[in-house]
């Protein structure tokens, strides 16, 4: 009956409309479909790609009003078959991201709609989602997993040992930052359990940051932050009977301190698959496991001499599941760099079997699945690794094709259909702005819009171009060059180099912009460069990425140092005004390049940098670089304090002292090394800024400000 009334409410609000107002940066994909959703002025519209002549209203802006709605739609939570939604709103960030909010229950057969979590804290609510069987959703509070009956409107605590140390259903601050970690539970395919992790933080040391501003008495801040060396929080898996209120725990062999326990998802109605990365994360293991008995059956084990990546680090953090099930679930496909590029493997279900499905010898990066055409689509980029491109491998047949056509040149970014049928597509390259398309996978064919693409110049008042620079170690570097738009080859002009030069990014890609800093100085007379180091996430293959394994700090400072010897030669730089900048762990090797080559690098400006090994977390800082008892000289040659005597040139430290990321220690330690050897630099510190240095009124221009003004004090602009 219900499924009639809603069936009626659709045919209802169905409306003709035209495509042209369809914003497609903002559509949202709908689950087990290629339908989307748009807020079109708080009306909720959702369309078929299939059927893009019509749309549907599934809640107005009257509904919202109606339920005592009192917030701005940022985001719908869907259960399975599309009949009822969350709509989540007042949100606020957890460290990152804005995790909790309010969530507010509609059922779209009848449009009435309530607010969930009565009594419980306004803007506490994380995670919310529907069980299967749409009676229940889930959520968690203040570290605690409750559940609401949608009829009764009971809410029940499932756990209740919730506190600051002791974590349910979502985790701590080191998980979320360097394993993208954040929903911590998981319906079972019938809604009748819940998978969930539990981090017992209680060991945890606390890192004491110190508020000065917002009270009359100076407070602290604390934050639970193993750094390197130390163990992780204790982690393990639950599975909550919803009936009984009971959990089971997850027997999965390892010390819960000292492993991870970084993936899980259910694969049956009673089976959990679990992803174990060790301490040292160079090895991973899948777990299938029992979710009453709790027993753990290792399935498959994968080993490696540098880490394992579970998250595909080419594109930023992915929080989703890396096992894609395949074959009506006989077999899931696994992405691994072992033979010496990225690619992806099907692996049986028992893990007995083993094969590779895409070949060459190129990085390919698993993207989307479709179960029924048996396409795998990843993003690769053969020849040039600046750049991405969309292809496709059928599961069965192995026939690959590139499916980004010629016309896109540069970086292509693709937002998968939940069925793998469609994407929305955006290209972009150095001369050219995002384009934004919806088009069909099997064909690469464009649904939206309707008009003919337009390849738009970006709006700037200076020009990019890539080079390459070979050092004098044979290293091949990919590079951008921004130069002002009056530039002469017969002058010379001052060089600023932006880094960053670790595993979680590259610098040099083919797009629009270069960096937000440096665009304002480079129509004055500035050459700007961006340098991929070893190290960093390119298309070029594991041994390019890994060889910076136990070498942060070291391969990619002489790396970036040798690249800039071979720039210097060239007619148009004048080597007496070299500058440098970078920020977190471009930081660190701004302080490298300027401590441990004074001859090349006469100015610099750090911010937020990692100024000790020592003093970073321990999931990033002993994924790159091994535990320091293993590899202590190493952390004390890859440290800028260690270098820091050698100061010759013009330094900006610039940090925040909320920073919860790169802790203000590092400035502070950093600090003491100059004072000690009367090395004088510059500095600015802003009160409570966190590690993007952002809040409160007037900080970023004020940011901008210091930044130029010392840049141009200390190597002038123009070319001589």
């Amino acid at each position: 009956m219900i499924k009639n009334r809603f069936l009626l409410l659709l045919f209802i609000c169905t409306s003709i409309f035209a495509q042209k107002d369809i914003d497609i940066n903002e559509l949202k994909w709908l689950p087990n479909s290629h339908s989307f959703w748009v807020n079109s002025d708080e009306n909720i519209l959702v369309y078929d790609v299939d059927k893009l002549n019509q749309n549907t209203t599934v809640l107005t802006t009257k509904q919202l009003k109606d339920a005592g709605f009192n917030g701005e739609v940022e985001d719908l939570v869907w259960n399975q078959n599309k009949t009822k939604v969350l709509v989540y709103t007042n949100s606020k960030t957890v460290w990152r991201a804005k995790t909790k909010g309010d969530y507010w229950f509609f059922d779209l057969a009848t449009g009435k709609g309530r607010k969930l979590g009565a009594n419980l804290e306004e803007s506490s609510l994380m995670f919310a989602k529907f069980s299967n069987d749409n009676e229940n959703v889930a959520y968690v509070s203040k570290h605690n997993i409750y559940l609401e009956n949608l009829t009764s409107r009971k809410i029940t605590p499932l756990t209740t040992d919730g506190t600051d140390k002791v974590i349910n259903g979502t985790f701590d601050w080191v998980y979320e930052e360097e394993l993208a970690a954040r929903d911590g539970f998981r319906w079972s395919p019938d809604g009748k359990s819940i998978a969930f992790w539990r981090v017992d933080a209680t060991d945890t040391k606390f890192h004491l940051m110190i508020n000065n501003t917002d009270a009359l008495y100076p407070f602290v801040v604390p934050v639970e932050y193993p750094k390197a060396g130390e163990r992780p929080s204790a982690v393990k898996i639950g599975v909550i009977d919803v009936a009984s209120v009971k959990t089971n725990w997850l027997d999965i062999p390892g010390e819960p301190d000292n492993n991870y326990l970084v993936r899980m998802e259910w694969v049956a109605a009673n089976e959990v698959m679990v992803i174990q990365l060790n301490r040292n994360q160079n090895q991973a293991s899948i777990y299938n496991c029992n979710a009453q008995s709790g027993k753990a059956n290792l399935i498959y084990q994968e080993k490696s001499p540098e880490w394992i990546d579970v998250f595909d680090i080419s594109s930023g953090i992915y929080d989703g599941f890396p096992c894609q099930f395949v074959d009506n679930g006989k077999a899931f496909l696994w992405s691994s760099d072992a033979d010496g590029w990225m690619h992806v493997y099907k692996i049986s279900r028992d893990g007995k079997k083993k094969e590779l499905i895409t070949t060459g010898k190129f990085d390919a990066y698993f993207k989307a699945y479709n179960d029924k055409t048996k396409s795998i689509y990843y993003i690769a980029s053969p020849t040039d690794a600046t750049q991405r491109y969309l292809y496709e491998t059928n599961l069965n047949s192995k026939k690959t094709k590139r499916l980004t056509p010629d016309a896109f040149e540069g970086t292509n970014e693709y937002e998968f259909s939940t069925d793998g049928s469609y994407a929305k597509h955006t290209n972009s390259n150095i001369n050219r702005i995002f384009n934004t398309r919806l088009v069909s996978l099997s064909d690469h064919k464009k649904i939206l819009p309707k008009e003919a693409d337009v390849f738009t110049a970006p709006k700037r008042d200076f020009s990019l171009e890539k080079f390459k620079v070979t050092t004098v170690d044979g290293i091949e570097m990919d590079g951008i060059m921004a130069k002002p738009l009056d530039f002469d080859p017969s002058k010379k002009y001052p060089l600023f180099f932006y880094v960053y030069g670790e595993p979680m990014s590259t610098v040099a890609n083919d797009m629009p912009y270069f960096n937000g800093f440096i665009d304002l100085l480079i129509p004055k007379g500035y050459i700007g460069i961006a340098l991929d180091n070893r190290g960093t996430p390119s298309l070029k293959g594991t041994k390019w990425r890994k060889s910076i394994y136990k070498n942060i700090g070291i391969i990619n400072t002489r790396d970036q140092a040798m690249a800039a010897k071979e720039i210097l030669k060239w007619n148009f730089i004048d080597s007496d005004r070299v500058a440098v900048h970078g920020w977190s762990g471009g930081g660190a090797v701004t302080l490298n390049l300027m401590f441990q080559y004074p001859e090349i690098y006469k100015t610099g400006v750090a911010i937020s940098a990692v100024t000790d090994q020592h003093f970073y977390d321990n999931i990033y800082t002993e994924r790159y670089m091994g535990l320091p008892s293993e590899n202590e000289a190493a952390y004390v040659q890859a440290s800028p304090v260690t270098h820091a005597k050698n100061l010759k040139g013009n330094l900006l430290y610039i940090h925040g002292t909320g920073d919860d990321n790169v802790h203000y220690k590092n400035a502070e330690v950093l600090i003491n090394e100059l004072v000690k050897y009367d090395r004088m630099f510059n500095l600015m510190i802003y009160p409570n800024r966190s590690h993007s240095i952002y809040e409160g009124e007037g900080t970023r221009e004020h940011l901008i400000n210091t930044f130029i003004k010392f840049i141009e004090e200390k190597a002038p602009p123009g070319a001589k």
